[in-house]
């Protein structure tokens, strides 16, 4: 059994609650989940940079944890534009390409998700991408892991014609709310709106329902689409 402090911060990330988990957690009872929620809460909210920086760096730099999350770190101040370095884009993609050599495959495929996404929104090579996306996709059906299935799928999608755009977005949300991950449910809640047509009343009940809870989670990126 999962220790109570580790359990409850696990719980507690999946909802969104960043600050909550942490503080159940401490940076001692398990300094890679703690790393990694550090990471969620800069990712989601664009705020504490510094505190998750140092949370990876207090990592074994060897370990494929610290390599993936580096990456992950250098990757969103080059897409949010915040405090970027000269070596931010170098970074990403070598911590990914070492992560990617992971003996645990589910690990690996999360490296090989995200280089797809650091070649897809920052390069602008689709085809790069969408062999990452495949390779990692093929993983989590193997593992049958809906969530890491959710975040392929809602990337690879916009790589597909519309109908099947739509059907993928559709999935990403559904497999999102089943397991209760709130703020990845409501991004896919965004993402879904802003592909359906203008008059569709599913965009507006999506945007309605999307709101209150970027909001309430200060999920940054979201706000600002939103102002």
């Amino acid at each position: 059994m999962l220790p109570d402090a580790t359990y409850l911060a696990r719980r507690l990330h999946l909802l969104g609650e960043w600050d909550a988990a942490l503080a159940v957690l401490g940076p001692d009872a398990d300094p890679e989940l703690f790393a990694e929620i550090a990471v969620d809460r800069w990712f989601f909210q664009i705020e504490h940079h510094d505190e998750a920086e140092k949370a990876v760096e207090a990592l074994d730099p060897t370990s494929w944890t610290a390599q993936l999350l580096t990456a992950r770190l250098a990757y969103s101040r080059l897409l949010f534009d915040r405090d970027t370095r000269a070596d931010d884009r170098a970074v990403s993609e070598a911590s990914y390409r070492a992560a990617a050599q992971s003996d645990d495959e589910l690990q690996r495929g999360w490296a090989e998700y995200h280089w797809g996404v650091l070649l897809d929104n920052i390069d602008e090579d689709s085809a790069g991408a969408l062999a990452r996306y495949e390779t990692a996709l093929e993983i989590a059906t193997k593992y049958d892991d809906g969530f890491f299935e959710s975040y392929i799928i809602r990337h690879i999608a916009h790589l597909k014609e519309p109908a099947e755009r739509i059907a993928m977005l559709r999935r990403s949300l559904h497999l999102r709310g089943a397991l209760g991950a709130r703020p990845q449910t409501i991004a896919a809640q965004a993402v879904l709106a802003n592909d359906l047509p203008e008059d569709d009343p599913e965009r507006a009940e999506l945007t309605r329902t999307y709101r209150p809870g970027a909001e309430e989670l200060h999920i940054g990126w979201l706000l600002s689409s939103i102002d």
